[in-house]
């Protein structure tokens, strides 16, 4: 029998096979190995060979008088070299509002945000953050990653972007931040969110996650009157962004701000969707505010609305537009002595394309006007007039108003 001890036809036992021998013949080889890895440790290490090939965790062990252990880890990751590198220059912004309540006049903090400290000149130091972050602020107090509070001054903001430049003192500013390049991103890239969710309380606060989606264009109603004014082209991010969390930092896996958080969908059945203004976009709006106190944008002089808007009646009563015309942009109003007017451009017609591209509402004439524009440039403009269409050039100038 296979596993009988005893030889039936004879009778008596058969000497058992003893395995002994190769049990402690493999012991011996186990503990060979584990020692040959001991000693090879060292030496990968030395060449930055670890497990995974990514993080390097450094541990201590020590005993206490009654025998348990603490193990102390000293973990190293490109997200908390990314956080150490980037988190010095993400600040708190207190927006403070007078008060008159029974004649007290002192200012009252009406909400806080974030913001990123991005250069220093001279006495001085800069801080991105939103336009809604400091709007109506009679004061701005700002809380350094060290938790020191200092006075602030708004430079200019920029309703349409929602960005805003603030200046400090450079004396107790140690950090700025690195600009990246948010035309690089590609989708599923990790990214991290630092700010100030909920207020200083939660200051600096780390969120991970990776980029959702790029070149999102989200509908924007700036003057509340439930039409939409703007389309602003942000990052999403599934990293969680919070309220106060607006005007802090969208960092890269190397710590460069490619972001400025500005805004969440928040809805009950909604998760994991916060929007950033890409910093290419940012960067020349910031230096507008930076340097003038506003946005240098070309200018035309005229007062418009989209055809969309306007009664199918009086599209054709009043406009005269052909039956196959149903977009482009009316025009309301024509300024006095503006580049308009010297176009020959009069009230009631109706633009229906810039220098070759179709416009089909008021928001695609202003991001053609403030996107591909600037100031000096020349716009080439067809437009219906009573029925016929026409061709114009404007010649753009800086609005003086």
């Amino acid at each position: 029998m296979p596993f009988s001890d005893y030889d039936d036809d004879n009778r008596r036992e058969k000497p058992v096979k003893r395995r002994g021998g190769y049990f402690f013949t493999g012991l011996i080889g186990a503990i060979i190995g584990a020692l040959l890895v001991l000693l090879l440790i060292p030496t990968l290490s030395a060449y930055g060979i670890l497990p995974y090939g990514e993080d390097k965790v450094d541990d201590t062990i020590t005993t206490t008088e009654n025998g348990t252990k603490n193990v102390s880890l000293d973990v190293d990751t490109d997200v908390t070299k990314a956080v150490e590198k980037s988190a010095g220059a993400v600040v708190g912004i207190s927006n403070l509002q007078s008060s008159n309540f029974w004649e007290d006049t002192s200012a009252q903090e009406a909400g806080t945000g974030s913001g990123v400290i991005y250069k220093k000149s001279g006495e001085k130091a800069f801080i991105v953050t939103n336009n809604h972050v400091v709007e109506g602020a009679s004061e701005l107090e700002v809380t350094l990653a060290d938790g020191k509070k200092i006075s602030a001054k708004l430079v200019g903001s920029d309703v349409w972007t929602d960005l805003a430049v603030v200046e400090v003192s450079a004396k107790e500013v140690s950090n700025t931040a690195e600009f990246g390049d948010s035309d690089a991103l590609k989708t599923g890239e990790p990214v991290i969110a630092i700010g100030n969710p909920l207020g200083i309380t939660f200051s600096g606060s780390v969120t991970q996650g990776i980029v959702s989606g790029l070149q999102r264009t989200i509908p924007v109603d700036i003057n509340q009157d439930g039409v939409e004014d703007w389309q602003s082209e942000v990052i999403q991010t599934d990293a969680a962004i919070n309220p106060g969390n607006s005007g802090g930092a969208l960092v890269n896996i190397a710590g460069q701000l490619i972001g400025i958080n500005s805004m969440k969908i928040a809805q009950s059945s909604v998760e994991g969707i916060g929007l950033a203004i890409p910093i290419n976009s940012a960067e020349p709006i910031i230096s507008d505010l930076e340097q003038y106190g506003e946005v240098k944008r070309p200018y035309m002089g005229v007062e418009l609305q989209s055809v969309s808007d306007i009664p199918g009646y009086y599209q054709k009563e009043a406009l005269k537009l052909p039956d196959d015309v149903t977009t482009g942009i009316a025009i309301k109003d024509v300024t006095r002595n503006s580049p308009a007017q010297k176009a020959g451009l009069k009230e009631l017609d109706v633009i229906v394309e810039l220098d070759g591209q179709k416009m089909g509402d008021l928001i695609d004439l202003r991001k053609h006007l403030y996107e591909k524009k600037k100031i000096g440039d020349t716009l080439t403009i067809k437009y219906y007039r009573e029925g016929k269409l026409q061709t114009t050039e404007l010649k753009l100038t800086e609005d003086k108003m």
